[in-house]
């Protein structure tokens, strides 16, 4: 079943699927992570309206599919004008989609926080900017790493949905492999090549993890 000749002939197909899966990925936790962090501060605000706009927003990304909002957003926006290229469109969605989950988890980290940490920091004679970086968000960055490693490992996964918009990525470069040869070592190959990604970035998360475990 599987002939070396074969697998050396495809892989290259399948790497350059790969990079763009990576890109996409790379790309949406950094844009993600940040937008999440902006919308958990309005989600926790005390201006009620910015907190009823934000958790409309959460509620309307996470109560719909990701699939359905990248191709509203390809195929649905030119109809008002809005056009984005493929991998555009899809960076959008899955930024916008992402954000909303980390924005959650963020919030739930900073209410975790006991609110006499930052009397107590008072008391010290520490600004609130350094309450924020020595104090708050070390304890929170502990708090929701385990949340954000599991939508790290869905994000990878998730991004084989660029597909439906015709992108290249991993799983596409896989399928057309598999169709025109007629066999199915392109998609079991494709599945040992996701299972490398989330295996290193499982690794790399715990190691994350392990660096703040003196906050126990």
């Amino acid at each position: 079943m599987f002939n070396l000749k074969y697998i050396s002939e495809i892989l290259p197909s399948l790497l350059g699927g790969a990079g763009v899966t990576l890109q996409i990925f790379i790309w949406t936790i950094i844009g993600s992570l940040i937008l999440g962090a902006i919308l958990a501060l309005g989600l926790i605000s005390k201006i009620r309206a910015l907190r009823t706009l934000i958790s409309g927003y959460v509620w309307l990304m996470r109560g719909t599919p990701l699939l359905l909002q990248l191709i509203f957003i390809f195929y649905g926006l030119p109809t008002i004008n809005i056009v984005f290229p493929r991998y555009e469109a899809a960076l959008v969605a899955f930024i916008l989609n992402y954000a909303a989950y980390f924005a959650e988890i963020f919030r739930g980290g900073l209410q975790s926080i006991d609110p006499g940490q930052y009397e107590a920091g008072k008391v010290l004679q520490l600004s609130y900017g350094q309450i924020t970086r020595r104090v708050v968000m070390p304890q929170v960055a502990k708090i929701v790493l385990p949340s954000i490693g599991n939508e790290v490992i869905n994000l990878i996964k998730d991004s084989s949905l660029v597909y439906v918009i015709g992108i290249g990525d991993l799983l596409r470069a896989g399928n057309v492999a598999s169709a025109r040869d007629v066999t199915l070592v392109p998609l079991v190959l494709v599945g040992i090549i996701y299972l490398l990604l989330t295996g290193i970035c499982t690794w790399m998360l715990r190691r994350v993890e392990k660096h703040y475990s003196y906050f126990r």
